[in-house]
């Protein structure tokens, strides 16, 4: 994928106009400084930087620029009158401030832009870190939108929702069947999915009702979940899991291979949801953290909401980081198979988003893990969170249909996932607010 392509616009006006900052303050100047910081801040993307100081030479520097994938507006001075036009163009934007210099100008466009539905977001910061934050989610939104997602399933994928995803935020979908699944599993090495099997076991706390012939074909079906992944250069994987296991259809549960997977730095997820698969990607995109999906359980009774799922990744603080415990068991509801419970870090904060696509919605909210719940009834993995669980119940899926599933992340991230819904323009819907009276 190459790097997304962004212009750089600094907006000024005359340096011997008397305005804020100062007659005669050095526009180029302070543009080639901070254009010097922007770019050894971020690599990854591609800056095409522009001074503009005439209200007539903007389209001619949008020409200039040519096509990108979004753009910055660097207020370093006021009152040039620029942003409508290159808001026109339709593409992601960051308004920043210059304090000091650009601040009237920056404050009035901001607000009008978001009046209007611009996918726009605006910051104001002294340091320059904080600046870079918000740019470097351009970055975020062009992965994002052209992300590949391989569907294992036999039932076919709803042309209405296939194109919304395509046109609207540029998801690629592949489909896999079943057999295709197979085939591959079939042809994955043995002795590869042996060391898989020796490696998972040695490093869990325990093995308890499942079996090592188990956690073998799990091996092979990570093996085969990944040789797909590549085959495809794809960026994430869902299997249509209990519908295919339960019909006889696949030879083993995928359980381990998302756990896996999602420790490796993939992304891969359950039931072939591809609203939580997509979630899961934006999640990565954002906070290059492995995220997991969930059926919530709320409990008013100790304000708390249960993550309930039988695959979870053990690296929750991303590849590179330590590794949570885990146990090796069968799945649940069928008490057949092999799936994993992960023991969560205690006291952690941690982020659950969704989103719709359809909808073009996301809902958020946040808490604190407080236990790993020990339970035989519903899924294997249960992480405790304590957070606002009456709100959160009375918001369930009022405004947008998210389904049960959520999908959950370690770390306080709700600003981020805010800032980056605005510029993917869409509704955020905080699930533990207080929700409005009907």
């Amino acid at each position: 994928m190459r790097k997304p392509r962004v212009g750089l616009i600094f907006s000024a006006v005359p340096s011997e106009r008397r305005t804020w900052p100062y007659v005669g303050y050095d526009y180029k100047k302070r543009a080639e400084e901070l254009e010097k910081l922007i770019k050894e801040n971020l690599p990854e993307i591609e800056f095409v930087a522009k001074l503009v100081q005439s209200r007539d030479d903007v389209e001619k520097i949008l020409q200039e620029i040519g096509e990108v994938d979004g753009y910055v507006i660097y207020y370093i001075g006021i009152w040039l009158g620029a942003t409508e036009a290159i808001l026109k163009k339709n593409k992601p934007t960051i308004l920043v401030d210059d304090l000091y210099a650009g601040s009237g100008e920056f404050l009035l466009e901001y607000s009008k832009a978001k009046r209007k539905g611009y996918s726009v977001l605006g910051v104001a910061a002294t340091n320059i870190k904080d600046i870079i934050k918000y740019i470097r989610l351009l970055d975020v939104v062009y992965r994002f939108k052209n992300s590949k997602i391989v569907v294992v399933t036999d039932r076919k994928i709803d042309d209405e929702y296939r194109e919304t995803i395509e046109e609207e935020y540029g998801l690629k979908l592949i489909q896999y069947s079943s057999s295709k699944l197979n085939e591959v599993y079939e042809n994955t090495n043995d002795e590869e999915a042996k060391r898989w099997k020796e490696k998972w076991i040695r490093e869990a706390e325990r093995i308890l009702e499942t079996s090592e012939e188990e956690v073998f074909k799990a091996a092979k079906m990570y093996l085969a979940l990944k040789k797909i992944i590549e085959k495809e250069k794809a960026d994430a994987i869902t299997v249509d899991c209990l519908a295919l296991v339960y019909g006889g259809k696949i030879l083993a549960y995928p359980c381990l291979a998302f756990f896996q997977l999602n420790n490796d730095g993939y992304v891969a997820t359950c039931e072939a949801d591809i609203d939580s698969t997509a979630t899961m990607l934006l999640i990565k995109y954002l906070t290059g953290r492995p995220s997991f999906v969930s059926d919530p359980v709320i409990d008013l009774s100790s304000n708390q909401v249960i993550y309930a799922h039988c695959v979870a990744p053990s690296k929750v603080y991303g590849p590179g980081g330590h590794s949570a415990k885990y146990i090796l068991r069968t799945h649940a509801e069928d008490r057949s198979g092999v799936s994993v419970q992960v023991l969560m870090p205690l006291g952690e904060k941690v982020t659950t988003v969704k989103l719709n696509l359809r909808e073009r919605t996301m809902s958020i909210h946040s808490g604190k893990i407080v236990a790993n719940v020990e339970e035989e009834k519903a899924c294997r993995t249960k992480v405790a969170v304590e957070t606002d669980a009456y709100n959160i119940l009375e918001n369930w899926n009022m405004y947008s249909n998210f389904g049960w599933h959520r999908v959950t992340v370690v770390g306080d991230y709700r600003r981020e996932f805010i800032n980056i819904a605005r510029l993917l323009r869409l509704k955020v819907i905080e699930e533990d607010k207080t929700p409005a009276l009907k």
